[in-house]
């Protein structure tokens, strides 16, 4: 059985790209979205320029984002959680300058190595 393309899969679950560009623009408000486009850069590319396979990547990881923690600021305080630096300024200051990806990223790798030494921890004992 054969994957299915990005654009089967767009035209599946949202009838078109441009109903899936404003689901994205949905999700990714100000509690999730940061505020940096090509414009800051000197381009003038938007969400309709990007293709089909990265739309339904970041839709999917906000989605998930949106329903487990809320914001990007209870993500980031679940990442300094996690990772027991939770009164590390600086390290705060640096997770929120990351986009939402790449913080959702981070935070599954620290959630598997946190739970990986809980459990090497009682073996050992």
């Amino acid at each position: 059985m054969a994957r299915k393309s990005p654009i089967s899969i767009v035209k599946e679950k949202f009838g078109e790209k441009s109903k899936l560009v404003e689901a994205l623009k949905q999700l990714t408000g100000d509690a999730l979205w940061l505020d940096r486009t090509n414009a800051d850069r000197g381009g003038a590319k938007s969400l309709e320029h990007v293709s089909n396979a990265k739309l339904l990547r970041l839709h999917a990881t906000f989605s998930e984002v949106k329903e487990k923690f809320g914001s990007r600021a209870k993500l980031v305080d679940a990442i300094l959680e996690t990772e027991k630096r939770a009164k590390d300024a600086g390290y705060r200051k640096r997770l929120e300058a990351w986009p939402v990806p790449r913080l959702y990223d981070h935070y599954k790798s620290a959630a598997k190595r946190a739970k990986a030494a809980a459990a090497k921890t009682p073996a050992q004992a």
